[in-house]
């Protein structure tokens, strides 16, 4: 509950300070302090306003000539990023949850040390620099939410530690960056609301993309069909989550910090809402193609990866069936397949996704009966809206017989060469063992009406066998 400023006056004392950390306070102003030996500042979630202080990032000045990590996210900072290119020992550099604007320095890519730079949820604009040359240890690298211009960087191949790329909500022209196939620890990818375009090349399908879980490409301009063999090499999109590598956290380098962890955020949508992961973003696996205009089938290959827990293809151009081995996704919990061309059945394999909480299959060219059982009986009307050739519940359109196996017929037993409906086998049983049970099973069954499909069948059996026993009656009389 620090509220206020710190002057220098009362930082003395500080100066033998490696680390210090006055994160998720009151802070207004933070003016000079002393601590020639500072490694570490984290002033995260204050409400420092204004520019970034020249006390904080001055170079000249000596107490932070060695600093390594700087962490001054969610405050309310604006105005230009000051020249920090003299600070060669940058480890950590977090800026993110400002309104900071202006340029990204180019001298950001020639950090040799520089493994996390989170820019992300600022108003920077122009190109992103295309320096990183030199830069082999950055691993993750977070521009999202930024007004950011042009292509994506080529000189970013060269980083070849990266595991996260976030460059979501931009205005970013490019086609998707062939050159991503070389990083062998990219395991994040949101390119999400960007200006991408084109189809996405065959190097894609390179067994380099195994350690893929997060991969959103959604509000774009890509086309064509998805390769086959992307599916077949997203490995860590198959394993379980045991198998991860993936630190929930990221840890400085070295070890001479008190408390050296700090948690990676990454925004992802799922369940129609967008939101923050952060200690669960080790865990998730997820896949967002929507809002393009990809085309063709949706291959088998899908169903290999039974890890994804969320699926987006809506809002494309796909054709053809829902592949049955869908029903493998036993993970799944949100599936949207909305806004497409998709034909035939729903998979009764489908059925067997016990934690699928949104399912979204409206406006397609879906036909027959909506599974039955486990999660399907929980979905609404809105989850198959636009498909006129869907029936069954939840649904009022009732099914009609050519969309599939009748159900059972009613047991008949032969008696003098004619047939008697199974409704008289009721009576009978009423006559054998007791009139009073008998009824009870009739009037359970139809005041109830369960099963329907048995009442309804019954019903017109009896009511059609019923009209030849009259007529029989009536051409004897006669």
């Amino acid at each position: 509950m620090i509220s206020g400023g710190i002057s220098k006056w009362e930082a003395e004392g500080w100066e033998r300070l490696l680390f210090l950390d006055l994160s998720h306070n009151f802070l207004t102003a933070l003016k000079q302090f002393s601590g020639n030996n500072l490694r570490m500042l984290n002033l995260q979630s204050n409400l420092l306003q204004g520019p970034i202080l020249l006390t904080c990032l001055n170079p000249q000045i000596p107490i932070l000539k060695e600093l390594e990590v700087f962490i001054i996210s969610e405050n309310k900072l604006t105005g230009n990023i000051p020249s920090i290119c003299n600070l060669s020992s940058l480890d950590v550099l977090d800026l993110s949850k400002n309104s900071l604007s202006g340029t990204i320095p180019d001298c950001f890519g020639n950090f040799s040390y520089l493994t996390f730079l989170d820019l992300q949820m600022n108003n920077f604009f122009g190109k992103i620099p295309d320096s990183f040359v030199n830069n082999s240890e950055l691993s993750h690298l977070l521009l999202n939410d930024n007004q950011l211009e042009g292509l994506v960087p080529s000189s970013l191949a060269n980083s070849i530690s990266l595991e996260v790329l976030n460059l979501g909500n931009n205005k970013l022209t490019d086609r998707f960056p062939y050159w991503l196939v070389s990083l062998p620890c990219l395991q994040v990818i949101i390119l999400r609301f960007n200006r991408f375009y084109g189809p996405l090349p065959h190097s894609v399908a390179s067994s380099n993309f195994s350690a893929l879980r997060i991969i959103d490409l959604s509000e774009n301009d890509f086309t064509g069909t998805l390769p086959r063999k992307l599916f077949q090499n997203l490995r860590a999109m198959k394993d379980k989550p045991k198998e991860w590598l993936y630190s929930i956290a990221f840890k400085f380098r070295g070890s001479r910090f008190p408390s050296d962890i700090y948690e990676i955020p990454v925004n992802v949508t799922t369940k129609r809402l967008e939101m923050e992961l952060t200690k669960t973003v080790a865990i998730f696996v997820s896949m967002d193609l929507s809002n393009n205009q990809f085309c063709g089938k949706i291959s088998k290959d899908v169903g290999q990866l039974i890890s994804l827990q969320m699926l987006n293809f809506s809002h494309n151009n796909f054709t053809g069936p829902i592949p049955a081995s869908f029903g493998n996704l036993v993970a799944l919990e949100s599936l949207d397949l909305s806004s497409n061309k998709l034909d035939g059945r729903i998979p009764s394999e489908m059925t067997s996704l016990t934690f699928l909480e949104v399912l979204n299959l409206s406006n397609n060219n879906l036909v027959g009966p909506i599974p039955y059982g486990n999660q399907f009986n929980t979905f609404d009307n809105d989850s198959y809206s636009g498909n006129l050739g869907l029936c069954g519940l939840p649904l009022s359109k009732q099914c009609v017989n050519h969309w599939g196996p009748e159900p059972p017929s009613p047991l008949v037993v032969e008696h003098k060469g004619s047939k008697i409906p199974f409704f008289w086998q009721v009576v009978m049983m009423g006559y054998g063992s007791g009139v009073v049970l008998g009824l009870s099973f009739g009037y359970i069954v139809f005041t109830t009406r369960r099963p329907w499909w048995f009442v309804r069948k019954v019903e017109r059996n009896w009511q059609y066998n019923f009209t030849k026993w009259v007529q029989r009656n009536r051409a004897r009389r006669n």
